[in-house]
This record gives structure tokens, C-alpha cells and sequence, in this order.
């Protein structure tokens, strides 16, 4: 089976080097990003299998994120939100935008790849 592609778009360091960490020992490869200019700048590079981001980031917001891949892209890849700002307003607003899933922070490895997981074996 060919590894997974995921884009993670995180601008917390320390999270982002230990959710690479535990996904590339799930095999995934992993793409990191922290800003959303990256993100924009990845996804017209190459299109990963699903991503993950955070909401609040330099440049570009998860959530437009969200709007970008969903109506500017029109693309149908899995995108996971995960954010501190998990106020039911932001939650909402990823679902109604088109997120296929929300975790709060802070956010368990374990959960995350599950999810990531249900997500792909959906496809």
C-alpha cells in the first residue's frame, strides 16, 4: 500500500514536530506547514490525501483554509480542524465551510490517527 499523504498546517512548533513525529510512525508522509501562505503554496505544488489544521495561523486562517480547498480548489480531500478556539461558533463555521472533522486542543496522538484514519477509509 502506498503511504498517505497529509498536509499538517500548524504553527505551534512543538506540536507540529510531535504530531509529524507519531504520524510518520503510523507511515504516513507528512508535509508541515506553519503559515497559510505554505499551505496555499503546497497545495498547488502537489494535493496530499487529507489535511490537518489548526484554525488560528499567520496569513490565512484554518478556516480559510477550509473555504480555499472547498471553493476556490473544488477539491473533495479530507480536512480535519483542530483548534484551541473551540468555541461552538468556530466549530460551526469549519462544519457549514466544508471540515469533515473537529478536535479540540489539547488534541491525543492517538485520537488524531484514528480519525485520520476513518477519514481515509472513507475515501
Amino acid at each position: 500500500m502506498d503511504s498517505k499523504k497529509l498536509l499538517l498546517a500548524e504553527d505551534d512548533e512543538l506540536l507540529a514536530s510531535l504530531l509529524n513525529y507519531r504520524l510518520q510512525k503510523e507511515g504516513y508522509e507528512v508535509v508541515l506547514s506553519n503559515n497559510g501562505k505554505e499551505v496555499k503554496e503546497q497545495l498547488i505544488r502537489e494535493i496530499p490525501d487529507l489535511i490537518v489544521s489548526d484554525i488560528m495561523m499567520p496569513y490565512f486562517s484554518g478556516l480559510e483554509l477550509v473555504d480555499y480547498v472547498r471553493n476556490e480548489l473544488s477539491l473533495e480531500i479530507p480536512i480535519i480542524i483542530v483548534s484551541s478556539a473551540g468555541n461552538e461558533e468556530n466549530v460551526l463555521k469549519a462544519f457549514d465551510l466544508g471540515a469533515n472533522d473537529f478536535i479540540s486542543k489539547p488534541v491525543s496522538p492517538a485520537e488524531l490517527i484514528m480519525r485520520i484514519n476513518r477519514e481515509l477509509r472513507k475515501r
